[in-house]
């Protein structure tokens, strides 16, 4: 607030002069707008002001006060895995006796109220200026809609203290995990040296200046200048007004902008919050691209379904960015008012704003009785998921239902969300009889993304066709890319050159992330000028395509670039220090770059801060590897394995540390305990088998990749396997078969052609 009084103190010494003038000379002359508080805002927005008063955004974080705490603190108790909760109020303060990080009963102090509807978290402080989420939470919905009680966030899953998704684990930490998004101009500020946060903010809920950004200088600007024409002046930015741009034309049902959209500034500005992301620097630019500063999720398996409807806890962007209505130029506030977050009108109205009601709300296009729940646009387009046990969230991806896909992919559909006793069979055979065989239009890359998770034949060729077809949206592009590696041939490899050009970068990202495991001299020179990348995530991905590869091989610019995005990689790690997950990325970095007492320091970090995050042990034991001390290997992997026997990452590492050391009937039991525990990873199947084979087990070794192949029909490894075991093996006409299946994985392959070639040859 000090920085902001400055400020206007320099811009209304001369109110004298021109206003407008003096605003651009600031800009222009490197001042840097301050935040200066929603309530400096609203003494002027008054209307805004009260919309905003009461909506999600005012109410996500506030002070615990007899106001703001709607839970039961009257000595209530909430008992869940043998652990007694009681919550408790004393000298005006709230209290939760709980199990802390040692699994102890203690009092913890409630510090602020964490969101108002369907239910509230309680933000618990703990020492060195950490606060964590509670995962007993108060629903805070009416008794007779089943709420005014206490309830827990994994009502499923025995949680102790040791676990991660404790309430005073590093997944509960407010400070990394939820403070951005609940507070305004927060600054996480952590103190790796001391272990410490010291979290500022100048709003403690979402205000004004989250969405708008630091208003010193439009204040400025507002007290000198009495006719106020331009109101956009000193705003960081400037949003469009999203009403009157829509109209119906020639008789069409469905209205066009009239305008084309600048840019996505309004969706990404929503974006930040409304996304599953990652936070990866700390100065953010209202306006600027949204991958600067932050690392949107694509359609991964475990997020979203194989079609992209939403699955985990996705919030809204990243299906918003699949719909149609993102392409049309459709932006977050054309249905939500931004001030209120309400909608801008109630049930099918909102969508009748763009869309015809006398065509589609209509049982011609629903066929469905009039004014029913069936009858909603909602209900068929935007299908609810339900977080954190009580809270219904719609997927914005306003995709037509599919049944027809649930038929081949197991993918969910809104028809049988409702008609839960028939099956997706009769759902499509109703949609085509409604709507005739060429409805079944909507995500065409869902089969694609399908068979590149599950490994099917065709998956190459399925996702370098999405990759390059520009009439798919972006987000999906980019996931296609992500799953070629495995597949990744001289037929693909184009589409993996094209995307790394591409104008989206997500797409670009996801090119450089392909890369990675291709020779040197074929990734080096297509991700060398990604170095210079305008986009931070681009940049990074890029960096890590070119780390292993001879700095010869880079230009004069192109060694600077890559020097730039060394310094920012590890700003990146550092801004998120108190993370064991950054303290790895560094380390990797630092043994990449050969400074192995920098990468052993930042892996001994990481377990400190997380003793059972598994990839500090396995890449700490690889450094121990690479310098040739297998003992301190082995050492490592066993200690990890103290705090999670039953990893397979682990197991198996340490299986290939007793490969090493010659141990190798050890390695077998170790590698084969890998594969049981990790039967959807095909590598794990595929090491046991080499293993096997070393110990002269080769029956043992097909044995163990015919059943890898049948749940992972489409991995090539696998199948390159078979051939040459079963050629040892004496098995000619076996080898035969399996260098044919190769043929069919990868048509035109030649190391699959030479395959079958040498073995029908004389």
């Amino acid at each position: 607030m000090l920085a902001a009084a400055a400020l206007l103190s320099v811009m209304l010494a001369g109110c004298e002069r021109d206003s407008q003038q003096e605003l651009r000379s600031a800009s222009a002359t490197g001042v840097a707008p301050a935040y200066v508080g929603g309530a400096k805002c609203a003494a002027c927005h008054a209307a805004q002001a009260e919309l905003w008063r009461g909506s999600h955004h005012a109410l996500a974080m506030q002070a615990a006060t007899p106001t703001t705490i709607l839970a039961n603190f009257d000595d209530a108790q909430f008992t869940k895995d043998g652990v007694a909760s009681t919550f408790s109020r004393r000298d005006g303060q709230y209290f939760v006796h709980t199990d802390g990080s040692d699994g102890r009963l203690s009092d913890f102090r409630v510090a602020y109220a964490f969101g108002v509807k369907p239910l509230q978290q309680y933000l618990l402080e703990l020492t060195n200026g950490r606060f964590q989420a509670l995962s007993i939470a108060w629903d805070t919905r009416s008794k007779e809609q089943g709420g005014e009680r206490w309830f827990h966030l994994y009502p499923n899953e025995k949680i102790d203290h040791r676990d991660v998704l404790h309430w005073t684990g590093p997944a509960q930490n407010w400070n990394h995990m939820c403070a951005e998004c609940h507070s305004t101009n927060l600054e996480k500020n952590y103190r790796a040296a001391e272990d410490r946060f010291e979290t500022r903010w100048t709003d403690v809920n979402v205000s004004c200046e989250a969405c708008h950004g630091p208003g010193s200088l439009h204040v400025a600007w507002a007290e000198v200048d009495e006719k106020r024409a331009d109101s956009t002046l000193g705003l960081a930015v400037a949003f469009e007004n999203p009403l009157g741009l829509w109209a119906f034309q020639n008789g069409n049902p469905i209205a066009k902008r009239q305008q084309a959209l600048d840019s996505p500034v309004e969706v990404e500005a929503c974006g930040r919050c409304h996304s599953r992301r990652a936070e990866i620097w700390p100065d953010y630019h209202h306006g600027q691209p949204l991958e600067q500063t932050h690392r949107v999720a694509l359609l991964e398996e475990g997020l979203y379904h194989a079609d992209g409807q939403i699955l985990d806890e996705v919030y809204e962007y990243g299906s918003f960015l699949q719909s149609r209505m993102f392409a049309a130029g459709v932006t977050c506030s054309n249905c939500h008012d931004p001030h209120s977050g309400r909608l801008r009108a109630e049930g099918n109205a909102v969508c009748a704003q763009c869309h015809q009601a006398s065509h589609y709300d209509a049982p011609k296009h629903h066929f469905h009785p009039q004014g029913s729940d069936a009858a909603q646009c909602v209900s068929c387009h935007m299908v609810e998921r339900t977080y954190m046990v009580i809270d219904g969230r719609r997927d914005h991806s306003f995709r037509v239902p599919r049944p027809d896909l649930s038929e081949k992919l197991g993918t969910p559909n809104a028809c049988n969300g409702c008609h839960e006793k028939r099956d997706a069979g009769w759902a499509a055979q109703a949609i085509v009889h409604w709507y005739g065989a060429e409805r079944r239009h909507g995500p065409g890359y869902a089969e694609a993304i399908h068979a590149g998770r599950s490994s099917r034949p065709g998956a190459e060729q399925a996702l370098a066709t999405i990759a390059a077809d520009d009439s798919i949206p972006a987000i999906a592009r980019a996931t296609a890319v992500s799953l070629l590696p495995p597949y990744l041939s001289a037929n693909s490899l184009p589409a993996i050159i094209e995307a790394s050009k591409d104008s989206d970068a997500l797409v670009r990202r996801a090119s450089m992330e392909a890369l990675t495991g291709l020779d040197p001299q074929i990734r080096i020179p297509i991700a060398a000028p990604l170095l210079a990348d305008p986009i931070r995530t681009v940049r990074l991905e890029a960096l890590g395509s070119v780390l292993d590869g001879p700095r010869s091989a880079l230009n004069a610019d192109q060694q600077q670039a890559f020097d730039a995005a060394v310094e920012e990689y590890r700003r990146v790690q550092a801004f998120n220090a108190d993370r064991a997950e950054a303290q790895v990325n560094l380390g990797m970095l630092e043994a990449r770059l050969g400074n192995s007492q920098s990468a052993q320091h930042a892996y001994e970090a990481a377990i400190r801060l997380q003793p059972s995050f598994v990839p500090s042990y396995v890449n700490l034991a690889d450094l121990f590897r690479s310098q040739g001390q297998e003992d301190k290997a082995e050492q490592t992997l066993r200690m990890g394995l103290q705090a999670d026997a039953y990893n397979g990452e682990l197991h198996e590492a340490l299986g290939l540390a007793l490969v090493r050391q010659k141990r190798l009937r050890e390695a077998v039991n170790e590698l084969a305990h890998a594969a049981q525990l990790r039967p959807d990873n095909p590598r794990y199947a595929y090491v046991h088998a080499i293993a096997l084979s070393e110990i002269g087990d080769v029956r043992g070794a097909i044995n163990v990749l015919s059943k890898a192949h049948e749940r992972h029909p489409g991995e090539r490894e696998i199948v390159i396997a078979l051939v040459e075991f079963n050629a040892r093996a004496g098995d000619r006409e076996a080898a035969i078969r399996w260098a044919r299946k190769l043929i069919e994985l990868s048509p035109g392959d030649r190391q699959a052609i030479d395959l079958l070639d040498g073995l029908q040859g004389p």
